[in-house]
């Protein structure tokens, strides 16, 4: 098999799935890492995981905002909240500053409609957590892309102008990120800014709310076409999957004609990234994720397009922690955390 393509990761990210369970460290000790800005939601006084063990001989803090230094409130131990270290766990305390998650109109429903719901949401709620910790494996799993992006990586290096354009649904669009420059796809143009200063990287937004791939074909033109850009981002998925929306061979298909009509048409090469799985309590949708995530995958692998596989990395990240620890809107939108999430694996494409 190509190692160059991600089957392998999957045992990888078991792997790391079983050791967040487990906190195990090796006999030479992994080095210490820093996890910056990771979100949870504290129901009551339960306590809430996070993704790895913290070390409690590191620092650890809690805040309001998802960027340290941006205002806000900085959470005290023993006040707002206790940390268990062997648990890995974050609880509120009686009397905590930080949002209790219960009073989230959304919380404990089951099959819900978010239309029933004015003003759900989950960006009051948040704590972000900042701690040490060490990890007996690799994440994010994601083998380089660079094979299938040759002309992109001898554009970066010789410089000049160089124009990608993010193209999908409100998720690459940017919905419940605070800021543009938390986008995802952004954080990836400014980590190319610098890894190649001689060269002009221009990230456009191409996205638009609710759209699948069938409203993806329509857009194409307008959207990525006229764009005549070097690398196109595609992210698509999300409503694919959704109760009345595309069944798996019909998505694959219209992926593999966005493909060709975006070669024929500007020469760009493409970057196909799956999405992760909605709330699983959320009436819309069809919970099968992983089977889009897969056909994502298989189409990239069938047209020779790059790939980044962030359902299996946000699956190994999210495995002890609740769905709605990383949504910004409690239904199928990554919080600035989960932005952060997907740009981790885009930084590891090798570009």
């Amino acid at each position: 098999m190509d190692s160059r393509w991600n089957g392998p990761a999957k045992i990888l990210l078991a792997g790391v799935v079983a050791w967040l369970g487990s906190g195990c460290v090796t006999s030479t000790g992994p080095k210490v890492q820093r996890q910056t800005g990771e979100s949870v939601v504290l129901v009551g006084e339960a306590p809430a995981a996070l993704a790895f063990k913290p070390v409690p001989s590191e620092p650890l803090g809690v805040r309001s905002r998802y960027r340290p230094g941006a205002g806000g409130v900085e959470y005290v131990a023993g006040r707002d909240y206790v940390v268990d270290y062997a648990a890995g766990t974050v609880r509120r305390l009686p009397g905590s500053r930080i949002p209790d998650f219960q009073t989230n109109s959304l919380f404990g429903q089951v099959a819900f409609d978010h239309s029933k719901f004015p003003g759900f949401g989950n960006g009051g709620f948040f704590a972000f957590v900042d701690y040490s910790f060490r990890a007996a494996s690799v994440w994010p799993v994601q083998g380089s892309q660079v094979a299938w992006l040759p002309k992109s990586a001898a554009k970066l290096q010789a410089g000049g102008d160089f124009k990608l354009v993010a193209f999908g649904d409100s998720i690459t669009a940017g919905g419940d990120a605070t800021q543009p420059d938390l986008i995802f796809w952004n954080r990836w143009a400014d980590e190319l800014r610098s890894k190649y200063p001689q060269t002009r990287v221009t990230a456009v937004n191409g996205a638009t709310g609710g759209d699948g791939t069938v409203q993806g074909g329509q857009r194409l033109q307008a959207k990525v076409i006229a764009e005549q850009p070097d690398l196109v981002l595609i992210g698509f998925g999300m409503n694919d999957h959704n109760v009345g929306g595309v069944l798996i061979p019909q998505f694959e298909a219209n992926l593999k004609e966005l493909i060709a009509r975006i070669r024929v048409s500007t020469g760009a090469e493409v970057v196909l990234f799956s999405a992760f799985p909605p709330n699983p309590k959320w009436k819309f949708g069809t919970h099968r994720m992983e089977q889009y995530a897969a056909a994502t995958e298989r189409v990239a692998r069938e047209t020779g397009c790059a790939f980044a596989d962030i359902f299996n990395n946000w699956q190994a990240l999210a495995n002890r922690k609740q769905p709605e620890d990383l949504l910004g809107n409690n239904i199928n939108h990554p919080n600035d955390f989960g932005h952060w999430l997907y740009f981790r694996v885009f930084s590891e494409l090798g570009l």
